[in-house]
């Protein structure tokens, strides 16, 4: 491979374009067979430096005069030494040539984002065939090279090419058909608002629109005929989506102007066919109702208001004449995420977090979610965690190693149960609720303090099902299930001898706890834990250490 590297530069030096071509597509070849081998990969970028060197010297052969560029037929040979850089560009050791001014400036002229000579150049009959092939390649090296520097980051931005590519693709949204580049458009825009945070307007909502007639402000026309979305509209669609969130999720928890809200709930509206139209295949589906749902989760609350606001239809989901339609796919996709129980943390969060705040802010959202996940209690003889139910599966949550994920899978059933503790213990166990309850200090069994957040629930009632009374005395609260009943410990025990064995117990667990092996915990007026120490009335004492330490090593 060092051979071939070096009878790339001797030919690229000796301006033999014949040979750059044969030895350049052979390189691309080999190079991306190699790129996942990391010793053969090193070997290669010994000559990658200079070979990105020089086959940027050769890119910028394409601005020599019109006949210095037809006797080189750079038209022939510039896509496979843009696609070279392409391979290459994946490394940050060789990007050095590739950040400074001049070869962004460059790149971005074959790219299209800056006006010039090079629109006219690219329009030309003899270049006509590798027009999109030299833009797609450039645009390809831009991302790469942006994704992989951050001084490539600060640069694109500070030369303006940042409004260029705002410019590109505003007008490649009313491009009928969509350019084959548009998708790299979107991807290096993705790239800059994700690592720079560069403001931006939300002038990308057009392009979800998917070819759909508008029937009201905030109402699309939901055709049920409609053709499933192509893979080319639904990537396209998934990139905007991204770009879309790294644009608005810095504004979530502010109250919008009246005109942001106008514009928010318009694009809702969009989301919300984004989540009831299908795709060709069935990942691309579930892909695009993620980001949609991501998206959402980053809109103000106050805006979502228009996915229950569309028209009953025959067959609809409804709840007191709302349509619940779009809640009950969002159900369904945290079924089939809560099913696949992969990467539990990205995929399970956003859309079980929408959910919770929606049942805050939408009465109807919370009504509806409770009756398919939490409906009346009537078979106890389980743990609230067995099953492969919703309400099992979130509840298995709740006892999770990560924190973000037991929170959040909580905090909706704790919401479904209108923030009740009593009815949140009664669904969950007090074993599984402990955690959300010591965060909130709530271990005493109070309600909520949070006013401003329990007069969003309705009074509905929560009556006790004929099954649930008959054993409701028989039920642990611990663990939620009727349990088999146990034999007393002390029966048969004397008066005085339980109250020895209480004793023991007690210096026991204050030895234990002296030695710092376990630090016994009680609950405060507050209903958070705090030691026992520092609660008045404590039981466990400093009183008759000395003369029951003994008597605890003996029977040790």
């Amino acid at each position: 491979h060092g051979h071939r590297s070096g009878g790339i530069i001797q030919c690229i030096k000796r301006g033999d374009t014949a040979s750059v071509q044969i030895h350049l597509q052979e390189f691309n070849k080999q190079v991306m067979l190699l790129h996942t081998d990391y010793f053969k990969w090193s070997h290669v970028l010994v000559f990658g430096n200079m070979t990105v060197v020089l086959c940027w010297q050769y890119t910028q052969c394409f601005f020599f005069d019109k006949e210095e560029r037809n006797r080189r037929k750079v038209s022939l040979v510039l896509p496979l030494s843009l696609r070279s850089l392409r391979i290459l560009s994946r490394d940050k050791r060789v990007l050095a040539p590739l950040v400074t001014d001049s070869a962004l400036l460059t790149l971005a002229k074959l790219a299209g984002l800056t006006s010039g000579e090079t629109k006219e150049e690219l329009s030309d009959p003899d270049l006509n065939f590798y027009d999109n092939i030299i833009v797609k390649e450039a645009m390809k090296v831009l991302c790469n090279v942006v994704y992989n520097s951050t001084w490539a980051q600060e640069r694109f931005s500070t030369l303006g090419l940042i409004s260029g590519l705002t410019q590109l693709v505003s007008v490649s949204a009313s491009a009928s058909p969509p350019s084959s580049v548009q998708f790299y458009e979107l991807r290096l825009m993705f790239l800059m608002t994700a690592l720079r945070r560069e403001p931006h307007e939300i002038f990308l909502i057009q392009i979800l629109c998917l070819e759909v007639q508008w029937k009201d402000q905030y109402e699309c026309v939901l055709d049920p005929a409609a053709p499933l979305i192509s893979l080319d509209a639904s990537q396209r669609a998934v990139e905007i989506l991204k770009i879309l969130f790294n644009i608005t999720y810095r504004t979530h928890r502010q109250e919008p102007k009246e005109e942001d809200a106008a514009q928010y709930r318009h694009l809702v509206a969009i989301l919300r066919l984004c989540l009831m139209r299908k795709c060709v295949l069935t990942e691309d589906t579930d892909e695009l109702q993620g980001h949609t749902i991501n998206l959402l989760s980053a809109l103000p609350l106050l805006c979502l208001d228009v996915l229950l606001q569309a028209p009953l239809a025959p067959g609809s989901e409804q709840l007191n004449g709302v349509n619940m339609d779009c809640v009950h796919n969002l159900l369904l996709f945290m079924e089939r995420r809560l099913e696949q129980g992969e990467k539990v943390k990205e995929k399970l969060t956003p859309i079980i977090n929408l959910l919770t705040e929606s049942c805050r802010a939408h009465r109807e959202t919370r009504k509806y979610l409770r009756n398919q996940i939490l409906p009346p209690l009537r078979d106890v003889s389980q743990r609230p965690e067995d099953g492969s139910t919703v309400k099992s599966r979130l509840v298995r949550l709740m006892t999770h190693l990560d924190t973000d994920v037991k929170h959040c899978a909580a905090d909706l059933i704790f919401v479904l149960c209108k923030e009740n503790v009593r009815r949140f213990v009664k669904y969950t166990g007090y074993g599984n609720a402990a955690g959300l309850l010591a965060t909130r200090g709530l271990l005493g069994g109070q309600c909520t303090p949070s006013s401003s957040i329990t007069a969003h629930f309705s009074s509905d009632s929560d009556s006790d099902t004929e099954e649930y009374r008959q054993v409701k005395d028989r039920i642990n609260p611990v663990t939620g299930r009727v349990e088999a009943q146990q034999p007393d410990p002390m029966e048969g025990m004397t008066e005085e001898e339980k109250e020895e064995e209480a004793k023991r117990l007690i210096m026991l667990f204050s030895k234990l706890s002296r030695e710092d092996i376990i630090q016994p915990m009680g609950v405060n007026s507050e209903g958070r834990l705090v030691p026992m120490a520092g609660l008045k009335g404590n039981s466990i004492t400093e009183e008759g250490h000395s003369d029951s330490e003994n008597e605890c090593e003996e029977e040790k």
